[in-house]
């Protein structure tokens, strides 16, 4: 195998986001061509070996999430960009989910409160901080069953079965799904939205939420319904949304749904070249994105963890991804993922498996963003061990260059305890063989997503600029 990392050594720019998009689009459109409907011949062989493993994999279309309300989705749009709701009045859901950034925000790890610029261009102010973590995409997390948030798994649940979060018994539990619940989170912690305490908002106030601390969860979120509320247009906005409320009667819970219901209108993509194939148009992908579906779902094993067709299990595995970054908690620069959560080591270094869905949109990849190009995220996949001892930190933001735990010890440590269902037999695949497996990657990304600068609105009730 080769182990050049030439590619992806290089700090992810702007530029290059763009660039990764133009090649999306050339891509898909070679592939599916305008309407989805492939240009070249159909192999009927190929498709019957794909549809037979589908078949038995489970491999079944999505369900698409109901239409949202429109009245609701435009506050919740509203909501998602307004930096009112910050302690500070500095930073928006926006800052670290943005459009035109794959829903997230591509850097390694976020820089949060305090920090100035957008996506790569982002840079650390006085007091602000690396938050531990690479930022996940909201991409389909209003699909029905999503009920998982967070890399550790730390906030989940539905109507049925509740809620659960770092906020234990003050977690309310009248969600209607876990993407609404997940609102409540980003707004509380002093290093992301809620600002350090001695810190003057952008007006010059003070910020009356900045004494306060991060488990205060109970008191934080009354004070944020508060900022909303204050401002006329929000207030009549959650009112009508929300018919027979009183103004007493509105809390986070309110805010949370009205996000929610944009976030699913505006980051369901479940129009790709993979979902009409799975649909019955054989000619959406090309026959590389289908052996490379084959490698994905068959030998390969990567729909082992993986599963289904939003690519996910939603469950925790350790993939002994480089650990390279701030770290987290007690035991940094390690994080030990859902052994956090848990307190139990045989969870140490686990991660939920992210679903795949326009991954190519959303780098770079890994918890901590360890990888800055996609094609060695997966060859990692394949041969852990060599990539551990041939990983260079260099592809991270710079102010974390050197810091990559390369010792024996703690490769030591990763692979001892790695996910079995990494199975090392697929180191053994070709070149030519990875190259399909991009190509099917490629075959989930939605086209409709490749430029969403319209969700972006003009203006904000509060007056704040949308410039970070």
């Amino acid at each position: 195998m080769n182990l050049s990392m030439e590619n992806g050594r290089r700090r992810m720019s702007a530029s290059r986001v763009l660039l990764g998009v133009v090649a999306s689009v050339a891509l898909l459109g070679a592939c599916g061509g305008e309407n989805g409907e492939g240009t070249g011949p159909i192999a009927p062989g190929l498709d019957q070996e794909l549809t037979a493993l589908l078949e038995a994999e489970g491999v079944r279309p999505v369900e698409k999430p109901a239409a949202q309300d429109p009245g609701l989705v435009e506050l919740g749009q509203l909501l998602f960009f307004e930096k009112e709701l910050s302690g500070r009045r500095n930073i928006a859901c926006s800052t670290c989910h943005h459009p035109m950034l794959g829903s997230a925000d591509g850097q390694s790890q976020s820089r949060g409160q305090g920090a100035t610029g957008l996506g790569p261009q982002r840079v650390h102010g006085d007091k602000s901080l690396f938050l531990a973590r690479n930022t996940l995409s909201i991409w389909n997390r209003g699909v029905k069953g999503w009920d998982t948030m967070f890399w550790d798994g730390r906030l989940g649940g539905n109507p049925t079965d509740g809620y659960i979060s770092p906020a234990g018994d003050d977690t309310p539990q009248d969600f209607s799904n876990a993407l609404a619940a997940f609102f409540i989170i980003p707004i509380t912690p002093d290093e992301e939205m809620r600002g350090f305490p001695g810190e003057l908002d952008v007006k010059g106030n003070m910020n009356e939420m900045a004494d306060l601390t991060n488990d205060d969860f109970a008191k934080i979120w009354p004070l944020v319904v508060a900022r909303a509320m204050a401002i006329p247009f929000y207030k009549d906005a959650l009112l009508a949304a929300f018919p027979g409320k009183t103004e007493a009667d509105i809390n986070v819970v309110h805010l949370a749904e009205a996000t929610a219901a944009f976030m699913t209108d505006a980051f369901t993509a479940l129009d790709t070249p993979f979902d009409r194939y799975l649909a019955g148009n054989h000619g959406a992908m090309s026959d590389a994105q289908k052996r490379g579906a084959l490698l994905f779902y068959g030998r390969a094993n990567c729909g082992s963890c993986h599963t289904g067709a939003l690519q996910t299990d939603f469950g925790f595995h350790n993939v002994a991804a480089p650990q390279v970054g701030t770290g987290k908690g007690d035991e940094a620069p390690l994080d030990y993922g859902r052994g956090r959560i848990t307190l139990k080591e045989e969870d140490r270094f686990k991660f939920r498996t992210p679903s795949l869905r326009n991954i190519e949109l959303e780098g770079p990849w890994m918890h901590n963003g360890a990888y800055a190009n996609l094609e060695d995220t997966v060859r990692h996949h394949l041969d852990p061990e060599a990539y551990l001892k041939a990983y260079d930190d260099k592809q991270v933001e710079p102010e974390l260059w050197g810091t990559y735990q390369s010792s024996e010890e703690t490769r030591k440590l990763l692979l001892a305890s790695i996910d079995p269902l990494l199975k090392v037999e697929g180191a053994r695949l070709t070149d030519a063989e990875v190259s399909d497996l991009m190509a099917f990657l490629s075959a989930l990304t939605d086209p409709a997503t490749l430029n969403q600068l319209y969700l972006i609105p003009d203006s904000l009730p509060s007056g704040l600029s949308l410039d970070d």
